[in-house]
């Protein structure tokens, strides 16, 4: 049996999937592909030595191949958009979407700060972690959603 709050958990599922989707055009532009670890580099200004650490260590792993890991963050938000927008595997696409958000929340967003006089916010990414984890809670799956017309693993495609 369906509710009204299913039907409202499945409609910001696909409007947060229009927002992942706008992003993941962004991610495919050349600005992106072509300035990855800046984003990371930008992060990192101004922060206490442990977030700078941290940091760090990603732009260290990342300037690897930086055009690599470009497409590797623009092919996962393509998926978490597709996987929202269509309610197709949606259990993998938040908890994708929670491991992706945190990591950016704590690299390029920097947890959000510099904390220091002024600081007025702390990042978006937090609260789109927050966000996928009310849409897990609401069982966002249930409606408007091709994970509810495929049989398979329970833990795939919910129930």
């Amino acid at each position: 049996m369906h509710t009204s709050a299913d039907r409202s958990f499945a409609v910001l599922r696909i409007a947060f999937g229009l927002v992942w989707a706008i992003d993941a055009y962004f991610k495919w532009q050349p600005a992106f592909l072509n300035n990855f670890t800046s984003y990371l580099t930008d992060g990192a200004a101004g922060q206490g030595a442990l977030v700078q650490a941290w940091i760090n260590l990603w732009i260290h792993g990342v300037s690897v191949d930086p055009h690599f890991f470009a497409i590797v963050v623009a092919l996962g938000e393509t998926a978490i958009a597709v996987g929202l927008l269509f309610g197709l595997f949606t259990r993998v696409a938040i908890a994708g979407g929670v491991a992706m958000t945190l990591v950016i929340w704590s690299t390029a967003e920097g947890f959000g700060g510099p904390y220091v006089a002024g600081s007025t916010d702390i990042g978006a990414a937090i609260i789109y972690a927050l966000l996928f984890v009310a849409l897990w809670l609401g069982k966002c799956w249930r409606r408007y959603s091709l994970d509810a017309r495929f049989s398979g693993p329970r833990w795939l495609f919910g129930g």
